[in-house]
């Protein structure tokens, strides 16, 4: 891949590398990303390289943790996203680092860290993945109800549909299967479906767009149009409605 394959914002970080440092840990990095889903450990692999090309760079830190947490190497990511979040001064992998406290048996270490946060300051995007990730953690440690808490977030709207939606909604569902409450998660399950059949039928060149839900069926809403009656969130962290444009900037490697 070319260095231009990766995007503008990423490389703007890599100007303080001389030209031909930069080239190559542009491609390493445009690499991981591409081959992130179809073979996670060759993206690890380009990560790495990246990372002994250009170690003091927040978005390599950023991507060789995510591909590290693909992988499931969770100490490794834990180690690499709070460099990356004492580099960058930025609380957006928060949420990974609480799953990667998971995944090293600490589900309390990550409540802890998932609490030392003020979550009005973080993007709604940031914070849905963070309530997400605080659920799990209670419910490693048991706590099924106190689970169901953390989901209860003005983001759990079950008629819209935004990008972070299925995941949210398959998230509750799952905690109300903990609870025994089978009804119910069976109709959370059946609404993360339609959300992600509808956000996937949607116009991904409109960024402000929401997806509303009827039962199966689904309309485009423009935000302008219909500015009165859209839920609360914020335009910066929500990436307005239905918009999935695929991520070549190190934020999912």
């Amino acid at each position: 891949m070319l260095p231009q394959d990766l995007n503008g914002g990423a490389r703007n970080e890599l100007k303080t590398l001389t030209k031909e440092n930069a080239e190559q840990v542009a491609r390493h990095l445009a690499m991981a990303s591409r081959l992130i889903d179809e073979d996670p450990e060759l993206a690890h692999a380009h990560a790495i390289s990246a990372s002994r090309r250009a170690g003091r760079i927040a978005i390599v830190r950023e991507t060789l943790a995510i591909t590290a947490y693909t992988i499931g190497d969770y100490a490794l990511a834990l180690r690499e996203l709070r460099t990356y979040r004492r580099i960058s001064g930025k609380d957006d992998q928060l949420p990974l680092m609480v799953d990667s406290e998971r995944g090293v048996g600490r589900p309390d270490r990550g409540l802890e860290l998932g609490r030392s946060v003020d979550r009005s300051t973080l993007p709604t995007q940031v914070r849905v993945e963070l309530a997400i990730a605080m659920s799990g953690a209670r419910l490693d440690l048991g706590e099924a109800e106190r689970a169901l808490q953390e989901l209860d977030i003005p983001e759990l709207n079950p008629d819209v549909a935004f990008e972070w939606s299925p995941a949210l909604f398959a998230a509750r569902a799952t905690v109300l299967e903990e609870l025994g409450r089978e009804d119910e998660a069976r109709e959370w399950h059946r609404r993360a479906v339609v959300a992600a059949e509808a956000l996937d039928a949607a116009d991904d060149d409109d960024a402000d767009r929401e997806v509303v839900i009827v039962e199966e069926v689904f309309e485009e809403v423009t935000l302008d149009d219909h500015a009165g009656d859209a839920p609360a969130h914020d335009p910066q962290g929500a990436d307005e409605a239905a918009s999935l444009p695929a991520s070549d900037d190190g934020d999912h490697a």
